[in-house]
């Protein structure tokens, strides 16, 4: 009972911190504590420390930095090493010293990714010379791991020469120089061209040393533009332009050479600097016209291919490199201008005469039409004075119409030559390109290769037969149609129109006739030359005429000269009759009258 109450009491003065439980007392235990925290090693977090391997399982890797406790990492970031074993030293980044319990935060990774980042600065510094695997392809490029850092190779930057398949160098390892770093967005790019440029520079001085224009020398095809190829000629780039390829017509490049093409080329220029060099290939042969046949004279038949088409004319190729111009006036015996491509195309092959042959200037003109009969050379016995064909508007002049009577053969009608009756200012008035028309063949000119054709002379001269109906004073009824000039114009029979000058449209009254008023009037002057013909209203009463209509006292006037054609015929015997019937009862001049306005 006394020890029950003593232990239940307790005693105020007992040191609990004196007791040592393990044996040790608190001296000794602060002692030994003091000597293990200073065999720990002094870590920070977000540093890089080195650690050991102490263990591996299929997850993890144990990692000893000499702190308090092991820190673990995923064995997937070892998974570039695969020879990883227990006591090989890591490099791994505290993250955090202790999580909440208790544990250890590093990664290998992110220690990888510092360091390089680190390394990959030193390298763009110091320009060394550092090896990256090439991971995979991407747009405009390969991406290349780099210590770690995934790093940038452009297209451009992978060879001198241009790369067509990015593929092939997938999986491989390959020597960089580290040229460009985004400090903001971690961004690395690397050159694998810059080490061969370097290489290339020492052959280049050498090369471009020893050039000199006509040298002869192998080179490889590097670029094919539209414009020419570029040849790489160890270092040193030449340009092959397109009219240096061959000496016959090239299209474009491709069609001779193709990339990665070896082959010799000679040197035709270069700058002072020479950086830039002229090449040539077509030199390295003979020219084709020196190998032209020497028997080829003009008027021989040839045989080509049409290889370049333009409005003048077209360029056949008769041998490689031997091209002739045909002219397109020498297409066709048609003298109407016209463009080449109405008559052949690129490609066609023709056969044509030499016209001319100059070897030393390289030069020939050929033509087509001379393999055609010349339709000028029996123009009198096809196309005789007096013959009537069809011809075709071709083209207007001021002065005529120009027209087809066939392939090589036109003719000109004079506007005076159109019609009898109407007054044309111009042919267009009258007809239309394209139009079809019946001609007559007025005059034939072989040496000039001129026709004179005329359309009015298809029908008889109605002037003839007014020179019998309008005779100077003969008495008509007409229709004034309009004041011009002073004078009246007046709708006379027939479709004729006669001049009334103003002094001779007064009225018996004193009042001057008006348009659209009709009166007899009086023929006063008849000029079949000029188809003019002058009627006076006044001198009807001013005389003291008989107003009546054309009579016989009308027909006994002047007597006019007719052209003994049979409807002028006619009307001199009508007009003879003595029976006063006017001249629109008679059925002759009815049938003259509807002819006349079948003209008009």
């Amino acid at each position: 009972m006394a020890e029950n109450k003593i232990i239940g009491q307790g005693n105020a003065d007992f040191d609990w911190d004196a007791l040592a439980l393990d044996g040790y007392s608190l001296v000794q235990r602060s002692e030994y504590s003091d000597r293990y925290e200073k065999t720990l090693t002094s870590i920070n977090e977000k540093e890089v420390v080195e650690g050991t391997v102490i263990a591996i399982t299929k997850r993890e890797v144990v990692i000893n930095i000499g702190y308090k406790s092991e820190g673990v990492v995923p064995v997937g970031e070892f998974r570039y090493n695969p020879e990883l074993k227990v006591g090989d030293k890591v490099d791994v980044f505290v993250e955090v010293q202790e999580d909440r319990f208790g544990q250890l935060i590093i990664s290998h990774k992110t220690a990888r990714m510092h360091k390089a980042w680190i390394h990959v600065n030193d390298v763009l510094r110091t320009g060394e010379i550092i090896t990256g695997y090439v991971k995979c392809r991407t747009k405009g490029g390969l991406i290349v791991d780099v210590f770690g850092i995934e790093a940038f190779l452009p297209g451009s930057q992978i060879d001198v020469k241009p790369i067509r398949d990015y593929d092939v160098y997938v999986g491989k390892n390959m020597e960089f120089k580290v040229v460009k770093i985004n400090q903001e967005f971690r961004n690395v790019v690397v050159s694998h061209k810059a080490l061969i440029e370097a290489e290339l520079e020492e052959q280049k001085k050498t090369i471009i040393s020893g050039l000199e224009k006509g040298q002869v020398l192998e080179g490889t095809v590097k670029n094919i533009t539209s414009y020419g190829v570029f040849i790489d000629l160890g270092g040193v780039d030449g340009l092959i332009h397109i009219t240096d390829l061959s000496w016959g017509r090239v299209n474009h490049p491709d069609e001779i050479l193709e990339l990665d093409q070896k082959l010799n080329v000679v040197i035709l220029d270069f700058d002072d600097d020479k950086k830039r060099i002229a090449l040539g290939l077509k030199q390295l042969q003979p020219h084709p016209w020196d190998a032209l046949n020497a028997d080829l004279k003009v008027g021989d038949k040839v045989s080509g291919k049409v290889v370049v088409m333009a409005d003048y004319g077209a360029f056949v190729e008769i041998a490689a490199g031997v091209e002739g111009l045909i002219h397109v006036s020498e297409m066709s015996w048609s003298q109407h201008l016209r463009s080449a491509q109405d008559f052949i195309s690129v490609g066609d092959t023709v056969d044509a005469i030499i016209l001319t042959l100059d070897r030393e200037e390289r030069k020939m003109s050929l033509g087509i039409k001379q393999l055609m009969p010349d339709p000028w050379e029996n123009i009198e016995s096809k196309y005789t004075v007096a013959s009537k064909h069809l011809a075709k508007v071709r083209n207007f002049t001021n002065f005529g119409v120009f027209v087809e009577l066939e392939e090589g053969v036109d003719g000109l009608i004079h506007i005076s030559d159109l019609s009898w009756q109407k007054k044309i200012k111009h042919p267009s008035e009258f007809c239309k390109v394209g139009d079809e028309m019946d001609v007559v063949v007025l005059e034939i000119d072989r040496e000039n290769r001129r026709i004179s054709l005329g359309h009015k002379q298809l029908e008889e001269n109605p002037w003839d037969v007014f020179e019998t109906i309008f005779g100077e004073g003969s008495i008509h009824q007409g229709t004034i149609i309009e004041n011009k000039d002073k004078s009246g114009i007046v709708a006379l029979p027939y479709g004729v129109e006669g001049i009334c000058p103003s002094k001779h449209l007064r009225k018996e009254d004193g009042t001057n006739a008006k348009v659209e008023e009709t009166l007899d009037f009086k023929v006063i002057e008849f000029n079949k030359e000029s188809k003019k013909i002058v009627v006076s209203h006044t001198r009807l009463f001013e005389e003291g005429d008989d107003k009546a209509p054309v009579s016989a006292k009308a027909s006994s006037s002047k007597k006019p000269a007719g052209n003994g054609n049979s409807t002028a015929q006619a009307v001199k015997n009508l007009n003879q009759n003595t029976e006063k019937s006017t001249l629109g009862d008679l059925d002759a001049l009815s049938a003259l009258k509807a002819k006349m306005e079948k003209g008009e």
